[in-house]
């Protein structure tokens, strides 16, 4: 069973430029994906498909990794993430003659993923049979959706259901939610246009490395745990 690693890293952010290239703690955001994908022992193949021409600089500094150009077309801001990976999947099989059966999508957003998330995740696919799996992460119980409301002028009202009483954490049902770190899927998931498929298992990461950075707060909180959990 081949299974391929694929890097997604556009050069474009709006709310943090140059997002995926930035400093964290001494190296460029996407060098410790890398460095984790690297380690991970399932991984047959690890590619990095950007467009922007210094994460491909970054890229071929780690023996083991292929960057690979996406075009333009294909790195818009509303670009959906099937075509980098049919492109990545393309490439490889007409250059290479390569071809996978699992693939697997690391986010350069989170940093603190270990090589360890990256094999848990890809094992909990194999030996479930299942279409795709996912890292996912306990919610906190004051983002629990029974709490969440909705406002009429400034009176509350249940968005979902009444808590009912419910406000402890042993009162209500752990609830669980993609961080964003680890995606896992058949080729037969992928081929269909599907990056999740409809049977799909979720292994469950630890809040502290759960982190997924979009905004300014997001980069600071993750160089914050980073400097605190893994240094």
């Amino acid at each position: 069973m081949k299974i391929l690693g694929i890097i997604p890293a556009r050069g474009s952010s709006k709310r943090i430029p140059g997002k995926n290239k930035k400093d964290f703690c001494g190296k460029p955001l996407i060098s410790y994906v890398i460095e984790a994908a690297l380690k991970a022992s399932l991984l047959d193949k690890v590619v990095v498909n950007t467009d922007d021409d210094d994460i491909l600089k970054i890229a071929s500094n780690y023996k083991g990794v292929q960057p690979l150009k996406r075009p333009a077309e294909l790195a818009q801001d509303y670009s959906p993430a099937i075509d980098y990976v049919y492109q990545t999947l393309k490439s490889l099989e007409e250059t290479q003659g390569q071809i996978f059966d699992i693939v697997v999508i690391l986010q350069p957003t989170s940093p603190l993923t270990l090589p360890e998330d990256i094999d848990n995740t890809i094992d909990l696919l194999k030996d479930t049979s299942a279409d795709s799996s996912v890292s996912v992460m306990k919610l906190d119980h004051a983002t629990h959706p029974v709490k969440m409301k909705v406002m009429d002028g400034d009176k509350l009202i249940p968005f979902l259901e009444e808590e009912r009483g419910r406000m402890a954490e042993h009162e209500l049902p752990p609830i669980y939610v993609r961080n964003c770190s680890v995606y896992a899927s058949t080729l037969e998931t992928i081929q269909a246009g599907k990056i999740i498929g409809d049977d799909c298992r979720g292994y469950v990461m630890p809040m502290e490395r759960s982190v997924d950075i979009n905004d300014p707060i997001d980069f600071d909180f993750a160089e914050f745990l980073y400097e605190k959990y893994r240094q």
